[in-house]
């Protein structure tokens, strides 16, 4: 990681390994770096556990922790990830709320570790950021009708159809 200027470090308790291995796989240009162990006793595990995992996700780094204690991941911090198709969105969508993930509104979702994620199509934001305010408004109320993205809904929206 010290080649990268800025990095996100996720706090796990315990399923730092899973987290980013399951994150790699379901996005494209990411790959696992590194995995280090704890060279000792540590307050969170013991010499030999998985302390971080480095990895590089959808091109930008982040880093996975397993800490001492659970602290719980929150709204305050979402993942966005832009997609191009409907296919993309529920590929994503279907994957980051299996399992004990959960749905929430308006293109959030939350995985089974407790991160928020943002799966929004291209084509929301092209409705959002529309020079047109009355394009901007219907395709803003299309979406708060929406928990996952639809994309033909908000191409409708945009359209005034």
């Amino acid at each position: 990681m010290a080649d990268q200027r800025l990095a996100t470090c996720l706090w796990f308790d315990g399923g730092a390994k899973d987290a980013a291995e399951f994150y790699c796989a379901l996005f494209p240009d990411s790959h696992v770096k590194r995995i280090d162990t704890a060279p000792a006793d540590y307050p969170g595990g013991r010499a030999g556990d998985v302390l971080t995992v480095s990895f590089m996700l959808l091109g930008s780094a982040f880093m996975a922790l397993n800490g001492k204690e659970k602290n719980d991941f929150t709204d305050a911090v979402s993942f966005q990830v832009f997609t191009e198709t409907q296919a993309e969105t529920d590929r994503y969508w279907s994957a980051l709320t299996a399992n004990g993930g959960s749905e929430m509104a308006c293109s959030w979702c939350c995985d089974r570790w407790g991160i928020r994620w943002q799966i929004i199509p291209r084509v929301l934001m092209e409705g959002l950021e529309h020079a047109e305010p009355q394009v901007r408004a219907r395709v803003f109320a299309a979406m708060q009708e929406m928990v996952k993205i639809d994309h033909a809904v908000i191409e409708q929206a945009i359209a005034g159809i």
